[in-house]
């Protein structure tokens, strides 16, 4: 199998990885919850997960890293508890589902929303964030790249512009999380969302929020924390209060060693490979007769995938093709972003989308440009 659908999941991990997660199952325990050996490595395991995410992005600190399942868990509890009716929100056409939805329903409690149009080569300018605040704008909800078109968005200005005037900044970092620099400080980001499973290597079932200190959130969960037991709300000291319940240790083991291998290899060498990958399967397909590739591969730092599609053919069948026939995996369809497929006139097309790890190679990249060109020639 040509595994090219790493912006759904990184199929394709470190060993490490899943030694880590068949230890953790065989050896930890539940973390806070015991004094016992089993519960006391886990807890220690957690934390010092907790310390490389904060260092990894450069947060506020180890204890503002809250795990959650997934990136949608943590936009929804970003979205939900930071914003309240008679705000006004900013967001774009580029958007994912899991920041659209939870922005429909605060919009029907009262929520103002305004979504920001984006170019048929699916840009928007930083400019077009500022020009939308308003004196009752409470907040900026965007995600730093395109899981479509793999278009990034100028984190630094943008949050330049919150900070000016005082607005919250919630990032959606799914496609980019592990694959981009991040820098919470730099981009005075209050909130930013990540999920492990994609460019950090982890296994599925984790990610979580990085947490501004002195930011006030609602929690999306209510329950057991380990502390404070007999108090009637949920513990209002970080992570506890956005940990309710169990937290899924054995898969941040695994995202631990992801990391781990992230740090041994260095960000910025994983992402040159990235791109020059990207950049040959884009410079091999852009030009072939009945191919149309969507997105701006002007930008220095952009998410590593390519979606195209090959004339009027539906996507979802060129998808099954390039699988039966010449075992490529990608993605099609819609993939959770309707406006954006709204912009690209895509909506019935859909696209077909080629995502790519540094655990690909330049033969792999090569045998799907022929393959493409084969389809495209019947």
């Amino acid at each position: 199998m040509i595994y090219f659908d790493n912006a759904a999941t990184t199929l394709q991990k470190p060993e490490t990885v899943a030694k880590a997660v068949a230890e953790a199952i065989s050896n930890l325990g539940n973390a806070g919850r015991g004094a016992y050996d089993a519960a006391l490595h886990s807890m220690r395991m957690v934390y010092e997960t907790r310390e490389m995410i904060n260092e990894f992005f450069n947060g506020d600190g180890s204890e503002q890293v809250a795990f959650m399942s997934n990136a949608t868990e943590a936009l929804n509890t970003a979205i939900d508890g930071m914003l309240q009716p008679g705000d006004h929100v900013i967001t774009t056409a580029m958007e994912h589902n899991s920041v659209l939805r939870p922005l429909y329903l605060k919009e029907q409690q009262g929520v103002a929303l305004t979504i920001l149009p984006v170019g048929e080569d699916g840009t928007i300018s930083s400019e077009a964030f500022e020009e939308a605040i308003r004196p009752d704008t409470e907040a900026i909800v965007c995600t730093h790249a395109s899981n479509v078109t793999g278009t990034a968005l100028n984190l630094y200005r943008i949050g330049e512009a919150c900070k000016r005037h005082g607005l919250h900044f919630i990032v959606d970092a799914s496609q980019s999380a592990g694959i981009l620099p991040i820098d919470i400080q730099a981009m005075n980001i209050d909130a930013l969302c990540f999920t492990g499973h994609k460019g950090l290597f982890g296994p599925q079932g984790t990610g979580g929020l990085c947490l501004k200190k002195g930011v006030t959130i609602r929690p999306l969960k209510s329950g057991g924390s380990g502390i404070h037991s007999f108090d009637k709300e949920q513990p209002h000291s970080m992570p506890e209060l956005l940990e309710a319940g169990t937290i899924n240790a054995h898969g941040i083991a695994g995202l631990k060693a992801g990391l781990e291998y992230i740090q041994q290899e260095g960000l910025e060498r994983l992402y040159t490979r990235e791109a020059l990958l990207t950049k040959t399967f884009y410079e091999g397909v852009r030009r072939i007769d009945g191919v149309k590739v969507y997105g701006n591969f002007d930008q220095e730092k952009r998410a590593p995938l390519v979606a195209l599609n090959i004339r009027n053919e539906d996507a979802g069948k060129v998808s099954e093709i390039l699988w039966e026939d010449y075992g490529i995996a990608t993605r099609a369809g819609a993939h959770c972003a309707p406006l954006m497929h709204e912009t690209l006139r895509t909506t019935e097309q859909g696209v077909v989308r080629f995502s790519f790890s540094s655990f690909n190679t330049m033969e792999e990249i090569k045998t799907a440009i022929e393959a493409i060109r084969e389809l495209a020639a019947e």
